[in-house]
């Protein structure tokens, strides 16, 4: 496989994705929700590209340089057609995405669970705000 330097932001966003919804599900799993109509209906929320967006900004002000490119590569690549979602939110949620590629390949677990807690921490309070 190539270095992760190597790789286009809508490559790592591709494995980046696939990561996610595998966290997602795993997760949710480990919540106790058991029913497959209820673990889909809480996967969409998490993996939506409005909720990866507003992560991204919750992210950004800790981010190091090298994660901060990343997420510009991520943002400015052109690829993909939105649907139900504006462009710049598209493409923040790409970024995000890309973000969670590079943390995978380049085997920083602990970025990945840091930003993973923010994706709950978020969701609560919007459950909470319901």
């Amino acid at each position: 496989m190539r270095n992760w330097q190597e790789m286009n932001a809508l490559t790592l966003a591709y494995l980046g994705d696939a990561v996610y919804e595998l966290w997602v599900r795993t997760h949710l799993l480990e919540l106790g929700h058991e029913k497959v109509k209820e673990l889909h209906k809480q996967a969409i929320s998490y993996v939506r590209a409005s909720t990866q967006a507003k992560v991204l900004h919750a992210l950004l002000p800790d981010l190091n340089e090298i994660e901060q490119q990343i997420v510009m590569r991520g943002r400015n690549s052109k690829g993909g057609h939105p649907k139900n979602v504006d462009v710049l939110t598209y493409r923040h949620a790409t970024a995000f995405e890309s973000l969670i590629g590079y943390w995978h390949l380049s085997g920083q677990n602990s970025r990945m669970g840091w930003a993973f807690d923010q994706v709950d921490r978020m969701l609560l309070q919007e459950r909470q705000a319901e």
